[in-house]
C-alpha cells in the first residue's frame, strides 16, 4: 500500500460523452433568502380559519356514495415490523410508540412524524401487509371509528390539512376492505359520507397546500375521489388540471423535487404510483403529463442512490433502505438507469467499479420550497459496494422522536455534511425561524469523463460576502473506482460583487463523516488514516487509505442517522487549516488498498 504524498490533480481528462455540463455552467438560486411573505402567511392562516365557519360546513354538504366505483390495489408493500406491532396492539413510527387502546386522536403531544402517519392512515398499508382481511379489519375499523368520532364533523387544522386528506383518500380507497367490512351500517355510512366531505374540502383547498409534495398529495386525493366516488367526472377533470400544475411546480424539468430532498421525491413517486393504480382500477391510463413527470422522477430518484440502491442522506432525509426504494420504483412500472447529471435537481453521480460518488453541486432549495433545508452545497457521499465510506449525518427531517431539538437543528448545518466549513459558519445561513437565508446564491460547475476517470469541478459563493472566499472543490474518480482524489480550495473573492477583502488568516475545516461501522486508524506521520469498512469477514471489509496535504488531520467522533431515524455513533476525518488573504487549498485522496 503506497503512502506517497499526493500529487496535484492531473489535467482534465478528455470528454468523450455527449451528456456533459457546459464549461462554466452556473446554477443560480433565485429568491433564496425569501420565505413566504406576510401576506401569504396571513392568507394561509385565514384559509384555515374559514374551515370553522358555517359557510364552509355548508359547502361540505351533499350526497354521499353508497359504495365506491372500484377498489384499487396499493402497489407498495408496507413495513412488516410496524404491521406486526399493530397486530400486537401498538402503533409505532420513527421511535414513537403508543398503545392502540389508549390512542386518542385529540391528543396533541404526538411528534409531527407520528401524527402525520396516524392521520394520513398510511398505517393501513403496514397492517394489510401482515394481516388477512379477517384479522386486520377489526383493528382498522376501531382506529377509523375513533378518528371519525373526533373529526368526521369537526374540520380541524391538522386532521383536515389538504395534504393529509389527499393521502387519506388514497389509503381509504386502496384499503377499503379493511375499513368497510363492518356490518354496522351507521359506521359504513359515516366512512363514505366523510370521504365525500373530504373530497369537497379538497376541491377548495388542494391549491392552498404548500407547494411541492404536499400540494401534489392533495391533488392526488382530488383525482382519486373523482375516479372512485360516483358522479365524479367533473371533479376528475378539475383534479387532473390541478395535479398537472402541482407537479409542474413541485418537480424540475429533470425530474428532481424543487425541495432538493430525495426523501420527498421518493414520497412523490409513491403518491403517483398509487394514483396510477387508481386509474388502473377504472381501466384507464395515467394522463400524459403526469406519466411523463413520473418517468422523469424515477431516474432522478435513482441518481441519489448508492451502489446498494439505498437512498443517500440529503436535505434532511435519512438513508432509506434499498428494499423500500425498490418497492416504490417497482410500483411505477418504470425501468430506467440512475440520472447521472441533474442540472436543476443538482446532484451529480459518478460511478465506477464498485464505487458510487454523489455530490451536491447546486445551491440549496429556496426558503419557500422547503421548511427545513440544509446548508450542504459541495458535500458528497461515497460508497464502495454495500458499504458507505463517506456520508452526511442526515436525518434532520427523518430522525426519531427521541432526538433532541438542538441535535435536529445541528444536522442541518454545513458541519454535519462532508465538505469544507469556513470559520465554523454555514455556507448558507439557517434563520431563527428555520428557513434558509442568505449564502450560496450561485454554483459554477463543469464535468468531464473518459474511460480513465470522471472529474467534477464546482465552486460556490456562500462565503464570499462574509469572508471574501469562493469555495472550489475538485473531485476525480478513477475508472476502476478504486481511488477518489480531490482538492478543496478557498479562492479570493474580492473581485466579486459584494466580496470582502479580509486581512489576517481565516480558519477552515474539511470534514469527511465516515459511514456506520467504518473504523479509522491514524498513521504514524499524522497525515493519513487507514479505513476498514464493515464486512462479513471477521477481519472486516475492504481497506481504504486516506491521505491529505495542506492541513492537519485528526480523527474525531461523529454520528449518523440510520434508516430507523436513530443516531448511530460514527467517526469523522477532520482536516484543519488557515487561509491567508490569498487563499489556501487542501488536497486529499481515498484509495482502496484491499
Amino acid at each position: 500500500m503506497s503512502t506517497a504524498p499526493l500529487d496535484t490533480l492531473p489535467d482534465p481528462v478528455p470528454d468523450i460523452t455527449p451528456d456533459t455540463i457546459d464549461e462554466g455552467k452556473r446554477l443560480v438560486r433565485l429568491g433564496g433568502d425569501t420565505g413566504l411573505s406576510l401576506a401569504e402567511r396571513l392568507s394561509e392562516r385565514f384559509q384555515r380559519l374559514t374551515w370553522r365557519t358555517p359557510l364552509h360546513t355548508l359547502r361540505l354538504r351533499g350526497r354521499y356514495p353508497l359504495k365506491l366505483i372500484a377498489v384499487p390495489d396499493d402497489p407498495i408493500a408496507g413495513d412488516v415490523a410496524r404491521g406486526r406491532a399493530l397486530l400486537d396492539g401498538r402503533m409505532s413510527f420513527r421511535g414513537e410508540t403508543h398503545a392502540l387502546d389508549a390512542l386518542d386522536f385529540r391528543h396533541r403531544d404526538w411528534g409531527a412524524p407520528f401524527a402525520t402517519h396516524v392521520h394520513s392512515f398510511a398505517w393501513l398499508r403496514d397492517l394489510s401487509t401482515v394481516a388477512t382481511r379477517a384479522g386486520g379489519a377489526p383493528i382498522a375499523e376501531v382506529i377509523t371509528a375513533r378518528w371519525l368520532h373526533a373529526y368526521a364533523e369537526t374540520v380541524d387544522a391538522l386532521a383536515w390539512a389538504p395534504d393529509l386528506w389527499g393521502r387519506r383518500v388514497l389509503y381509504w380507497t386502496a384499503h377499503a376492505p379493511l375499513i368497510l367490512s363492518s356490518t354496522d351500517l351507521v359506521y359504513r355510512s359515516s366512512v363514505l359520507n366523510t370521504l365525500a366531505r373530504g373530497a369537497r374540502h379538497l376541491d377548495r383547498g388542494a391549491d392552498k397546500a404548500p407547494a411541492g409534495v404536499k400540494r401534489i398529495a392533495a391533488w392526488c386525493g382530488v383525482v382519486a375521489a373523482g375516479l372512485l366516488i360516483p358522479g365524479g367526472d367533473g371533479r376528475r377533470a378539475f383534479g387532473e388540471a390541478g395535479l398537472a400544475r402541482a407537479v409542474a411546480g413541485g418537480l424540475h424539468d429533470d425530474g428532481g423535487a424543487v425541495s432538493r430532498s430525495p426523501a420527498q421525491l421518493l414520497d412523490t413517486v409513491d403518491l403517483l404510483a398509487m394514483l396510477r393504480e387508481t386509474y388502473a382500477a377504472r381501466r384507464l391510463a395515467l394522463p400524459g403529463p403526469i406519466a411523463a413527470a413520473l418517468a422523469r422522477a424515477v431516474p432522478a430518484l435513482l441518481g441519489t442512490t448508492h451502489a446498494d440502491r439505498g437512498l443517500a442522506s440529503w436535505q434532511g432525509g435519512g438513508p432509506i433502505t434499498a428494499a423500500a426504494v425498490a418497492a416504490v420504483v417497482d410500483a411505477t412500472g418504470i425501468r430506467t438507469r440512475p440520472l447521472r447529471q441533474a442540472r436543476d435537481w443538482g446532484y451529480q453521480r459518478l460511478a465506477a467499479g464498485s464505487a458510487v460518488l454523489i455530490v451536491d453541486a447546486a445551491p440549496p432549495p429556496v426558503a419557500r420550497a422547503v421548511a427545513a433545508g440544509c446548508a450542504s452545497t459541495l458535500a458528497f457521499e461515497l460508497s464502495d459496494g454495500p458499504a458507505r465510506l463517506v456520508v452526511n449525518c442526515g436525518g434532520a427531517q427523518a430522525g426519531s422522536a427521541t432526538l433532541p431539538g438542538a441535535l435536529t437543528a445541528a444536522l442541518r448545518t454545513t458541519a454535519a455534511h462532508s465538505t469544507l466549513v469556513v470559520a465554523d459558519s454555514n455556507s448558507t445561513a439557517i434563520n431563527a425561524d428555520g428557513t434558509l437565508g442568505r449564502g450560496v446564491g450561485e454554483v459554477e460547475l463543469s464535468r468531464q469523463e473518459s474511460e480513465v476517470a470522471s472529474r467534477l469541478e464546482a465552486s460556490h459563493d456562500g462565503y464570499a460576502r462574509r469572508f471574501g472566499f469562493v469555495h472550489r472543490r475538485q473531485v476525480q474518480l478513477a475508472g476502476d473506482g478504486r481511488e477518489l482524489r480531490g482538492e478543496d480550495a478557498l479562492l479570493p473573492a474580492s473581485r466579486l460583487r459584494g466580496g470582502r477583502r479580509r486581512r489576517g488568516s481565516t480558519a477552515f475545516v474539511v470534514r469527511f463523516h465516515l459511514g456506520q461501522g467504518v473504523q479509522a486508524s491514524p498513521t504514524a506521520d499524522g497525515q493519513a488514516a487507514l479505513l476498514r469498512l464493515p464486512g462479513h469477514d471477521p477481519r472486516g471489509g475492504a481497506l481504504w487509505q486516506f491521505r491529505c496535504r495542506g492541513g492537519a488531520l485528526a480523527i474525531d467522533s461523529s454520528l449518523w442517522i440510520d434508516a430507523d431515524g436513530r443516531a448511530v455513533p460514527t467517526q469523522q476525518l477532520v482536516v484543519t487549516g488557515e487561509a491567508a488573504a490569498g487563499g489556501a487549498s487542501v488536497s486529499w485522496a481515498f484509495k482502496r488498498a484491499i
